[in-house]
């Protein structure tokens, strides 16, 4: 369903109505209640949802691969880290046993 735009000529009011296009114009001011006219809308707007148009669907194949890449070494370092942080645990327990 579209909205429409509408504007008072009594009071100059300005109203945005969202309507079947088979319902009829609104005549009268919320406001007023004197004559509006229906003004042209600037249209619907265009959304990109998810991750991306252009990323996910035109990127060149050795981008792509560029990117798992990154991906895999970012995970190895947060596992080496966490690997790590064990380490000093157990080797601080064992010093103070």
């Amino acid at each position: 369903m579209p909205t429409y735009e509408y504007e008072c000529q009594k009071c100059g009011h300005h109203f945005e109505l969202f309507q079947n296009m088979s319902d009829e114009p609104v005549k009268r001011c919320p406001e007023c209640k004197g004559k509006v006219k229906r003004l042209i809308g600037t249209g619907a707007g265009l959304l990109f949802k998810g991750g991306g148009f252009y990323a996910t669907d035109y990127r060149s194949e050795s981008y792509k691969q560029g990117e798992h890449r990154e991906k895999s070494a970012s995970s190895k370092k947060t596992e080496t880290k966490k690997d790590s942080g064990k380490a000093e645990k157990t080797t601080t327990a064992t010093k103070e046993k």
